[in-house]
């Protein structure tokens, strides 16, 4: 079987003269249109940490695919930094984001007949991004992380950015004074990587650890360690040997896999942005999967890793407690992983963790051993009721009053409730309401880390709760719930709930109830009107046409035709 399956109809014959001319100006010689061409999809960027150091990555790749017989290609794909566009409108751009990255790899490797690709990405949607388009083609690929940022450290503590949005409630209720605020601010993000805690981009990172689409511990490697660069070029060698043995997507990414990725991210207490973009990936490869699976998982597995943003350490430290590896070899032994999944080496996950210590080492805390866990069970609660019949999804780490029945408190928007909270306008035992930020309503459903971090630095993290349509960030804890579904915009219960309206959330009950009669809601849902949508036309207009509900992943190719 000749190695360049894909690319030989660009390099091989006569009639493909032009094609090899071109291909002569970009480096290729008489004996390189034999070998596979890999794309390598290269995340660089100067617009956000996660992705500054990214290029140098990319450079090793383009060398490790050179030395094991490859030809490279290297293109750019997006980003968006979350963390900069937090509480803006720009906000309303990631999500999309990963629906775009996604459509752009797709668009470079299947434009050009490439043989595989190897991905780098940092921020939050450039891995899930990538994932999608590998299912989508089903070709040869790996993802390579580009890396978790070091602490930051400020009058004696580890800093992340989420530090510099808690500070800014602690400051507005008189806790922190200017100079505390200036010096947060100054030492929270100390160099290259993605935001250091088990946020967003570490979970999916681990997720795609777990799911055999990454390399081993390849997922906690801080962005500045030499070893980041060593990993992405042992990930290229690894990559071509895949497309010599034809390992595809398809054969990896199984039911198997996604239920040991939602193992492994319960265990590290992840974010509940892995369910979106799991349910995404899931329904791209053509893999059953529904938000009931990720509670039956819950109920099983428990959170072994104490870390931010609810706990104490960062990712790096996770890494050096013996990462992902340690915390898979752990469930493998309880029965809570499949080892018989196969992974891009060729190798099962029981393979690859034989040699891990069934328990980590005595001389650390941040994976407990099995018998003295975080929690007994996983933290990402699926909620269901009136105000969210397809479901919604809770994070209750941390969370000291798992259940709140109180008045609903109604904002329209992200910066309506940011205001107020500012303002010392919410109260203790108040149910927060943000709508019509969903998919479709925002659109983009946007993340709340900016009115979740107020609440946490003005104190009021254990007396409030928090429900939206939209998304939060992976640096959000209390007792928030988001990804209602039905959404606000096409006339879910969230978008008739009335300002004092009584609101039950009880995570342990998984129920999310607007304590009003059923005949009260059907007269509000007979003069509900729906909104015009605040985007006709470019990125954002097509995608209100053609997103789907976040309980199915908020994708943007269901049911085309």
């Amino acid at each position: 079987m000749p190695e360049n399956i894909r690319s030989r109809v660009v390099t091989q014959g006569s009639q493909r003269t032009p094609n090899r001319a071109m291909l002569r100006a970009v480096g290729f010689g008489d004996d390189d249109f034999t070998k596979p061409i890999v794309g390598v999809a290269n995340g660089f960027s100067t617009i956000t940490p996660c992705n500054i150091g990214i290029n140098e990555l990319a450079k090793r790749a383009e060398i490790g695919i050179k030395n094991a017989g490859g030809m490279p290609q290297m293109f750019g794909t997006i980003t968006i930094s979350d963390g900069i566009s937090m509480g803006t409108e720009g906000m309303k751009y990631s999500l999309v984001s990963r629906d775009v990255i996604a459509d752009s790899i797709e668009t470079a490797c299947n434009g050009q007949s490439m043989d595989g690709v190897i991905a780098i990405g940092g921020c939050d949607k450039n891995m899930p991004g990538a994932m999608i388009a590998m299912a989508r083609m089903n070709i040869p690929a790996i993802f390579v992380y580009g890396g978790t940022i070091k602490p930051g450290h400020f009058q004696g503590e580890d800093l992340t950015v989420v530090s510099a949005f808690e500070a800014v409630g602690k400051h507005s209720a008189g806790k922190i004074d200017d100079e505390t605020l200036l010096g947060i601010e100054r030492n929270a993000c100390p160099g290259a990587g993605s935001c250091g805690g088990m946020f967003t981009a570490n979970t999916m990172s681990s997720a795609f650890e777990a799911m055999g689409m990454s390399l081993p511990y390849s997922s906690t490697m801080a962005a500045e360690d030499v070893e980041k660069a060593d990993s992405t070029e042992k990930s290229a060698f690894v990559l071509v040997n895949a497309i010599r043995n034809q390992i595809l997507p398809s054969q990896i990414l199984t039911r198997k896999a996604f239920e040991n990725a939602i193992s492994v991210i319960m265990a590290v207490g992840g974010s509940t942005n892995a369910v979106l973009h799991l349910l995404a990936i899931a329904n791209t490869i053509g893999v059953e999967l529904t938000l009931d699976d990720f509670e039956t998982i819950r109920q099983r597995v428990p959170v072994l890793c104490d870390l931010k943003p609810s706990g104490r350490y960062v990712t790096v430290n996770l890494h050096q407690a013996g990462g992902i590896p340690q915390v898979m070899k752990m469930l493998l032994t309880h029965g809570l992983l499949h080892g018989d999944a196969l992974t891009i080496s060729g190798e099962t996950i029981g393979e690859i963790l034989a040699d891990i210590p069934v328990e980590p080492p005595a001389n650390q805390d941040v994976i407990r051993p099995w018998n003295n866990p975080v929690y007994k069970e996983g933290h990402l609660a699926i909620l269901k009721g009136n105000l969210a019949s397809e479901g919604a999804v809770a994070k209750i780490s941390g969370v000291k009053k798992p259940k709140i029945t109180g008045p609903a408190r109604v904002f329209e928007s992200e910066e309506e409730c940011l205001e107020a909270i500012l303002a010392k306008k919410i109260n203790p035992g108040d149910v927060i309401i943000i709508r019509y930020e969903g998919p479709k309503g925002g659109p983009g459903m946007r993340e709340m880390l900016a009115p979740t971090s107020a609440i946490i630095g003005a104190g009021l993290g254990d007396s409030v709760g928090l429900i939206t349509d939209g998304r939060f960030s992976g640096g959000t804890y209390g007792l928030v719930v988001g990804h209602v579904a039905p959404e606000a915009y096409i006339g879910g219960t969230i978008g008739l709930v009335k300002e004092g309206d009584s609101i039950t959330i009880d995570a342990q009950e998984k129920l999310l109830q607007l304590n009003v009669s059923e005949e009260e809601l059907a007269q509000r849902s007979a003069n509900w009107k729906a909104p015009e949508p605040r985007y006709k036309r470019g990125v954002l207009g097509k995608y209100v046409k053609l997103v789907s509900s976040s309980s199915l992943g908020a994708v943007t190719d269901l049911n085309l035709f």
